[in-house]
């Protein structure tokens, strides 16, 4: 039903939109979601593992934990990350009041996970980031005694290609939570979790992305870029897989088969969003350059997409933090945002101009309030820092989310069918009033790095 649902899903939308892109490909990714879907008939076969925590008596064919259970290899879940002792038990639920991880050992694929909170003991406050600190639940509020169950999906990937291929990650990755053989679930605040089932899932809406430093899952605080955030803002029919790296460019992230890794998975009617420039910047040469190898790098993407018979979206860089003296941006990526916005004219493809409401947005806040949004923090703010922290261009999760707000109002403004997966809790953005780090509460992991991500 799942299948016949997203089918359904996609003709509506091609039949409706006016859009030239869709109208045009939206048949041919039809036929090629039905060919996909009948080779692999088995997608509905879902493979669930329930773990319920406290001392009461359940079923005896789940898995019951009571106690600090440190995560094993052998048995394959449990407290992970020297977070175990943080946890107390009550007779329905495990409680803490620090980050704890809660880890279990799966294959590469998408999971839907579901979490049941609440305790009979206390009023509870919760945050669920998973893998590399991709939000998933933000601060969500229950009183005393009161139970609710979220649902949300994690994408879980391996650097496997085929047999004979494997994807190159950089050492600095290798210890990234991303990487590992686990699908792990960070919880912050006050917790109080009753239940975890995660389930395998294989008709899932999944949208790819691909891009650097801004756009990845940064694994440690304070970065954070928009690719972690957006997570939060998509319902449990989509899954994120977020192949972005730092200090890539459109042709590393090529040369380290990643766009490879992508095309050996992205199916009919899945979406892959492509942000690079400010790397691609850094490429000299008399056929590197905006109008050549940047433009025909991502035209071969959108290719490429395109013959998987899924949608391609290109999304123009992040601005940097660079203000004129009259409080105006400067615009530092040159013809690169003109070239991108130039391909996706050329091959009809939908564009999400995000230099365009960063300048915006920078403006709007000014010169020192914008200074909140980026990694910019006096020495021995976090530990081991005995240095000034002043990044223009890397985001702290506050900056992330005002940017993964500011990717949100562009899908809505395409009116492309993804448009329908945001949530109802999804706020309409506007860069011309943006939120405020005043309002900004979410809480921080423990897990620190004083190193800046690689790009500029």
């Amino acid at each position: 039903m799942a299948q016949i649902r997203t089918s359904l899903l996609i003709a509506f939308f091609c039949f409706l939109m006016p859009c030239k892109f869709f109208a045009k490909h939206c048949d041919s990714i039809l036929e090629k979601q039905k060919s996909f879907l009948q080779k692999n008939n088995n997608q509905d076969t879902a493979k669930s593992q329930l773990f319920y925590f406290g001392s009461a008596k359940k079923s005896n064919k789940d898995t019951a934990i009571s106690t600090s259970l440190v995560y094993n290899p052998s048995t394959g879940y449990g407290f992970d990350l020297n977070s175990a002792s943080n946890v107390s038990f009550s007779t329905n639920s495990f409680l803490t009041e620090k980050p704890t991880y809660f880890s279990v050992k799966v294959p590469e694929g998408n999971y839907q996970v579901e979490v049941t909170l609440g305790s009979d003991k206390t009023a509870s406050n919760v945050t669920i980031k998973a893998e590399s600190r991709r939000l998933m639940l933000k601060e969500l509020a229950l009183k005393k005694g009161e139970k609710i169950t979220k649902i949300f999906n994690v994408n879980i990937r391996s650097i496997r290609i085929d047999d004979a291929n494997s994807m190159n990650i950089k050492d600095r990755e290798k210890d990234d939570l991303n990487w590992d053989d686990k699908l792990t679930l960070e919880f912050l605040g006050n917790v109080s979790v009753q239940s975890i089932k995660i389930t395998a899932v294989n008709n899932l809406t999944v949208v790819y992305l691909a891009g650097d430093s801004t756009v990845t899952d940064q694994d440690i605080e304070p970065w954070a870029s928009w690719g972690q955030f957006i997570t939060n803002y998509f319902d449990k029919n989509v899954s994120i897989a977020n192949y972005a790296v730092s200090g890539s460019a459109l042709s590393s992230f090529k040369g380290s088969n990643r766009l490879k890794k992508i095309m050996s998975v992205i199916k009919p009617g899945d979406y892959l969003m492509v942000e690079f420039a400010h790397n691609d910047e850094k490429i000299k040469g008399e056929e590197n350059g905006p109008w050549k190898s940047y433009s025909d790098l991502l035209t071969e993407y959108i290719q490429l997409a395109k013959a998987k018979g899924a949608f391609p979206i290109l999304v123009t860089p992040t601005q940097r933090r660079a203000f004129n003296s009259d409080g105006t941006l400067k615009p530092t990526h040159g013809d690169f945002p003109d070239a991108m916005r130039a391909v996706a004219k050329k091959m009809n493809v939908p564009l999400i101009d995000i230099t365009q409401m960063t300048t915006t947005l920078y403006e709007k806040w000014g010169d020192e309030p914008s200074r909140k949004a980026f990694v910019q923090y006096p020495a021995n703010t976090f530990p081991g820092q005995e240095k000034t922290l002043e990044d223009n261009t890397h985001f702290n999760s506050f900056g992330a989310n005002e940017i993964a707000l500011c990717v949100t109002k562009g899908i809505r403004d395409l009116d492309i069918p993804l448009k329908k997966f945001l949530t109802n809790e999804t706020s309409l953005y506007n860069p011309q009033n943006p939120n405020y780090i005043s309002n900004w509460t979410l809480p921080m992991s423990t897990r620190f790095e004083i190193v800046k991500p690689e790009g500029n």
